[in-house]
């Protein structure tokens, strides 16, 4: 169980750390958005490819895994529009209404079960994504891209788990990569950044990291109970404020310190009152 936290713990940070190398790449090396989101999901898919089960192909064939894909990429490009303005633990904050837009969704399409307490708390992580977008209050423009990428999220976890049962996570993650860089292909092809090596070796980072992450995720999930594990997601936010203050010497204004204790405070008590 404790093996499992600690690698759950070193998911949750590889993710933003992909992301701040793609942030990297827009605001340090002048890399459009969509070359980062392109890249990320081709070259993932690459890296995926040697450990994709024969029965991945056959999904291509469903139109539910190409709207699942697609949600996905429209989350990845706009987060990454978002990352190229504003500082990467707004962002995550912003991101996080991911998670409320699937638990409505979810309640609403697939018919799951609400309490009284998980509204509550899905009301809390509104209003702190509320305080850090602050919209025609201070908050950056960029945000608005943030606060789109996690509906994009929270449609994509929605019908990830309408599908769950189509494939394994291996074959599940291929089609989403592999759809995804085919659909932004045309665009991410056009906006190639002039190629040296620091832009190449963030390219591999901000892939590396999403992968590494996603893949970590599902090794950690295997190994113990999603009820155990899932409050874990929410280290995303405390990662993503470190490496923030780390690299790019951003640390938040006080009502983004509010909105992102209680984006992360609700979060942590919806998981964990599935226990």
């Amino acid at each position: 169980m404790l093996r499992a936290v600690l690698i759950m713990s070193v998911a949750m940070s590889c993710i933003p750390l992909g992301d701040m190398a793609g942030k990297l790449l827009t605001s340090g090396q002048g890399a459009a958005p969509v070359f980062v989101a392109w890249s990320r999901f081709a070259l993932g898919a690459l890296m995926i490819l040697p450990f994709t089960p024969p029965a991945a192909f056959r999904l291509l064939g469903d139109w539910r895994i190409w709207l699942r894909a697609l949600l996905i990429a429209g989350g990845i490009l706009s987060i990454q529009t978002a990352l190229s303005t504003e500082p990467l633990a707004d962002v995550f904050a912003a991101f996080f209404i991911g998670p409320i837009v699937s638990y409505v969704l979810s309640a609403l399409l697939l018919r799951e079960p609400v309490t009284p307490f998980r509204n509550v708390c899905m009301a809390m992580g509104f209003l702190g994504v509320l305080l850090v977008v602050r919209p025609g209050f201070g908050g950056g423009t960029g945000l608005i891209f943030a606060l789109l990428a996690g509906v994009f999220y929270g449609c994509f976890l929605t019908a990830s788990r309408w599908l769950s049962h189509l494939g394994s996570p291996e074959a599940l993650t291929f089609t989403q990569l592999a759809i995804a860089g085919l659909v932004l292909m045309p665009l991410g092809l056009a906006h190639l950044p002039p190629p040296d090596a620091t832009t190449a070796g963030l390219t591999l980072l901000s892939t590396a990291g999403s992968l590494a992450g996603n893949l970590l995720l599902l090794y950690a999930y295997s190994r113990a109970p999603a009820t155990v594990l899932a409050p874990m997601v929410y280290f995303q936010l405390a990662a993503a404020t470190a490496l923030g203050w780390a690299v790019f010497a951003d640390l938040p204004d006080m009502l983004t310190w509010i909105g992102l204790a209680l984006v992360l405070g609700s979060g942590l008590a919806s998981a964990l009152i599935r226990r």
